[in-house]
């Protein structure tokens, strides 16, 4: 008899435990379309052709609304990693400004 009752008080116990858990958090929201130019690489395409030379790629940062700037040569392997604040100041071969993108 002491049996069924304590096995009756383990199963009241453990089921307790599976109620009243909280929710889980929810995710965030995913960032808005209006972070597209959020680095300011719209406003800098006039450097497209330019040799990229440390003095251009500090005026980049300087005339950039970027947190960061990367360069990236041909080939370089870099991160999949997307970042609206960050600058991508991308190179040919000779070190001219092929292209400038947020991410």
């Amino acid at each position: 008899m002491r049996k069924r009752a304590l096995g009756g008080a383990m199963a009241a116990f453990l089921l307790a435990g599976c109620a009243g858990s909280p929710a889980p958090d929810e995710a965030p929201p995913p960032p808005s379309m209006s972070q597209d130019d959020a680095c300011g690489a719209d406003t800098l395409q006039d450097y497209i052709g330019q040799h990229a030379d440390e003095a251009t790629v500090a005026q980049l940062e300087t005339d950039s609304d970027a947190d960061r700037v990367r360069v990236i040569r041909p080939d370089q392997a870099v991160t999949m990693d997307y970042r609206a604040d960050r600058l991508n100041v991308k190179l040919d071969d000779q070190d001219t400004i092929d292209e400038l993108t947020c991410g």
